[in-house]
Parts: C-alpha cells; structure tokens; sequence
C-alpha cells in the first residue's frame, strides 16, 4: 500500500538518506519520515514499492550486507528475496521516496527530484 503523502523510508544513520532528506527539505518539501528499520514495511508494502519503482526484488536488495550473505540470497527467487526485506529491512536499499504513486531510491540523491 503506497502512502497518500510524500514519505521517505529514511535511516539517520547512512549519509545518502540524510543527504536525501535535506535536499528534499531545501527544495521545500517535508515528507513523512518513517524510520523503515524499525517501523518495518509490511510483504504488500515492499511489492507495491517494488512495483511502483519498476524494478525487481534483486534491484531494491543491499548485497553488501552480512545478512545478505548469510541467508545466501544471491541465488535467491523474487518471493524470497521480499520475504528476506520484510524480515530484515536493512535489506532495503535505502532511501526510498513515496509520492503519489510513484517511488525513487535515492542512488544518488537527485533520483528522487523526478517525482516530487
């Protein structure tokens, strides 16, 4: 489910998010922050988003985190790949913008000035 008001799923603890969030703020923009790590997206949040971005589960994954590895999710199928998000968000890669039904990751952070 795509929330109706422009959020970002943000970790204040990477440099991209927080450059994300204050070049959408000088811009003039206040989305909603929602903390993904710890408010974790549900299975249907993760396939909306997933969708809404255009891309496949594999494309949305941080392969270079551990747990990347130790559930051995290279060779993983899409179903498992979103179960591994939903179960460990910090699998996401990050961060994401949520606006009108559309969504960008902010790699690098002006991806996501398209769809604001």
């Amino acid at each position: 489910m795509m929330p109706s008001q422009m959020t970002i799923w943000h970790n204040p603890r990477c440099a991209k998010s927080r450059e994300t969030l204050a070049l959408l703020q000088d811009a003039g923009h206040q989305p909603a922050v929602r903390l993904y790590l710890t408010d974790t997206p549900s299975e249907a949040e993760v396939i909306a988003v997933r969708n809404a971005l255009g891309v496949t589960a594999d494309d949305m994954m941080r392969k270079g985190e551990k747990i990347f590895r130790e559930l051995n999710l290279a060779t993983a199928t899409e179903d498992q790949l979103i179960d591994a998000m939903v179960a460990h968000p910090i699998l996401i890669e990050r961060p994401v913008l949520l606006n009108n039904g559309k969504a960008a990751i902010g790699r690098p952070p002006e991806r996501v000035l398209d769809i604001v």
